[in-house]
């Protein structure tokens, strides 16, 4: 395992949700209390689950991320399900089953604003995310944790080419540029890709569509526990 040494300032890049702040499971706890309401006659919860996905993974390719993807996933799945139109009724339930993503709460992952204090003191901060802009900025706002960072970059997607425009527009030097988060898609294999380093964080609720595998065997990839650990290495 990579860990790294001596006083040298770094540019540490960070992911947001579901590394800085709780996120997925606030869209598992709405799926749940979906499928205790959908209670269809011929298919169990796992089968409707997987609807679901394939069709979250489709809608997240032209519509995005959030929860105004989420929530159209929804009432297409419901009208998969019913085979027929969504109800006003219906798509009002959908809402009400998801007020808490469309309040944009956020709750914080332990340790994170006072580890982030003492990393802003001795590295150089930046937060990457991705989804729709509004929606992020408002967690963004909600956190109270954009005063860490030296600049914050929301992305529809964070494929290999927000890491290269990211690294070319701010002169980052790939060797000593980390980018920390939980998803193995979006965070760890395309900063890899652009010649940074990773800093894995799993998060027991990251979206299964953000789960592939990593190379165990790649030491530009540290793999912590909890977020406070990375103060044992930066």
């Amino acid at each position: 395992m990579h860990t790294t040494a001596g006083p040298a300032r770094q540019v540490l890049i960070f992911d947001a949700d579901d590394t800085l702040w709780e996120n997925n499971v606030l869209f598992e706890r709405v799926i749940d209390d979906y499928l205790d309401w959908i209670d269809h006659p011929t298919l169990d919860r796992t089968e409707i689950r997987a609807i679901l996905d394939d069709i979250e993974a489709a809608n997240a390719v032209t519509h995005g991320y959030g929860s105004k993807m989420f929530l159209h996933s929804l009432g297409q799945t419901l009208e998969r399900l019913r085979a027929r139109p969504v109800t006003e009724a219906e798509s009002r339930h959908i809402e009400q089953l998801a007020v808490a993503l469309l309040e944009n709460r956020v709750e914080l992952v332990p340790g994170v604003a006072e580890t982030l204090t003492a990393l802003g003191a001795r590295h150089d901060l930046m937060l990457l995310t991705k989804g729709d802009t509004e929606e992020q900025q408002r967690k963004i706002d909600a956190s109270a944790l954009a005063h860490h960072f030296g600049s914050v970059h929301i992305v529809p997607e964070k494929g290999v080419d927000a890491y290269l425009d990211l690294t070319r527009a701010y002169d980052l030097v790939p060797e000593s540029t980390w980018m920390i988060g939980n998803s193995p898609k979006s965070d760890i294999l395309p900063a890899r890709g652009a010649g940074l380093g990773a800093v894995f964080i799993p998060n027991a609720h990251t979206w299964v569509l953000e789960q592939t595998d990593l190379d165990p065997q790649d030491n530009r990839v540290l793999h912590l526990k909890a977020f406070p650990e990375l103060l044992n290495h930066f």
